[in-house]
């Protein structure tokens, strides 16, 4: 039986030299791949206790959507400065080289609600950081973390420490 790293495609020297990219496009196009994925970070949410699952764009979509429909929950989208069209609350935070914006619609948490965040990848943390602070702004309540991959050399959980964070593979480079 094939496990989800099998499906991961390692890419040396991309997007630089030194950089091993794990390229999770390869899981999506196998059915089987996708739905292993999908199976494994559902099983990271087993016992846990939430109303929403929030995914942060792009790839968090992707994984997050099917957890969800899965789990009878609705999804909540994060996205980038500009992306959404209702009343918003946004965080900017740091990148390696300037800065970036995420934005949630106001209404998208309730106070008191717990809310699950998926993504593909955890690597610097800084993303889903300010995705955690967008939904505590909003009065929800972070049940946990779901990655599909870490990067352990790039310390991202360290960021996060605060939180339950689950992977279902890590690497332990960057």
């Amino acid at each position: 039986m094939k496990k989800v790293e099998d499906y991961i495609r390692t890419i040396p020297d991309f997007p630089e030299p030194g950089i091993m990219f794990r390229d999770v496009t390869t899981i999506l196009q196998d059915a089987e791949g996708f739905k292993l994925a999908i199976d494994e970070m559902i099983k990271l949410l087993d016992g846990v206790d939430c109303d929403v699952i929030a995914g942060a764009e792009s790839r968090g979509f992707v994984f997050g959507a099917p957890i969800a429909y899965a789990l009878g929950k609705p999804f909540v989208l994060i996205r980038k400065k500009g992306k959404l069209p209702c009343e918003t609350v946004e965080k900017t935070y740091d990148l390696e080289y300037g800065t970036a914006t995420i934005e949630m619609h106001k209404d998208a948490v309730k106070p008191g609600q717990k809310v699950v965040i998926v993504d593909d990848l955890i690597a610097t943390g800084g993303t889903i950081e300010a995705a955690c602070a967008l939904i505590e702004e909003l009065g929800g309540e972070v049940a946990k973390i779901v990655f599909l991959m870490e990067l352990k050399g790039l310390n991202g959980r360290e960021k996060l420490a605060k939180y339950d964070v689950a992977s279902v593979v890590s690497y332990d480079g960057k």
